[in-house]
């Protein structure tokens, strides 16, 4: 039985993270007494949620990483059929006016990413419970890797802070791109208008692309 509790430093972290490897989420969900959600569309989070209360993450924090005592965030990561990452991978809120979490060294985004625990997990048609999870690595972004990733948000925050969030597509940042990041399309926050005015648009949130994340983890379960 894996105790939830909160790992007391690095090495008692990545010690109860490669005892993981290879198991099946429903073998996990069992041992922790956790009930797998009805569907995989459902089960949307659940993955992460289920590795947070196994490794212990007590953050309680959007703008923290999980493991705020060690500074570690956790992040699945779907890896497909061919061994590369399913999809992009969501960092945090971006934000939409002036703030310390307008400027990269105060963000959100330095926070979360200054150093993350990736858990490859199997995805694709699969049952949810009989997905595997495959070896965590915790990375810590090179000099070159952070200037990609500081690069990409200095681009895109300032055209946000120009009010140009409305122009921005998915297509802008190598490494980290903007996109709409809400509960539901209805969803609506103050944001910088054109002149400089406030407008009403959509949460964004910042994510990491595919490749960027394959280039970290090696792109393989294993």
């Amino acid at each position: 039985m894996i105790r939830p509790v909160e790992p007391k430093d690095i090495d008692d972290l990545l010690t109860r993270s490669r005892a993981l490897c290879g198991l099946r989420l429903g073998e996990l969900a069992r041992r922790l007494n956790i009930l797998p959600p009805p569907s995989t569309i459902r089960g949307k989070g659940w993955t992460g949620q289920l590795l947070e209360r196994a490794l212990g993450a007590q953050a309680g924090s959007a703008s923290q990483p999980d493991f705020s005592h060690l500074s570690v965030e956790l992040k699945t990561l779907p890896i497909a059929a061919d061994g590369l990452p399913k999809e992009s991978t969501y960092v945090c809120i971006a934000p939409l006016l002036p703030g310390p979490e307008a400027r990269f060294e105060t963000s959100c985004v330095a926070r979360k990413l200054s150093r993350v625990l990736w858990f490859p997990v199997e995805a694709g048609p699969t049952v949810l419970t009989d997905r595997r999870l495959g070896r965590a690595v915790l990375w810590t972004p090179s000099s070159g890797q952070w200037q990609r990733i500081r690069t990409d948000f200095d681009e895109l925050v300032e055209l946000i802070m120009t009010g140009g969030v409305e122009h921005i597509t998915a297509h802008i940042g190598e490494v980290m791109q903007i996109r709409p990041k809400a509960a539901n399309a209805a969803a609506r926050a103050k944001a910088l208008g054109p002149n400089g005015a406030p407008i009403l648009t959509n949460p964004r949130g910042f994510y990491l692309r595919p490749g960027f994340t394959a280039e970290i983890v090696g792109a393989r379960v294993r």
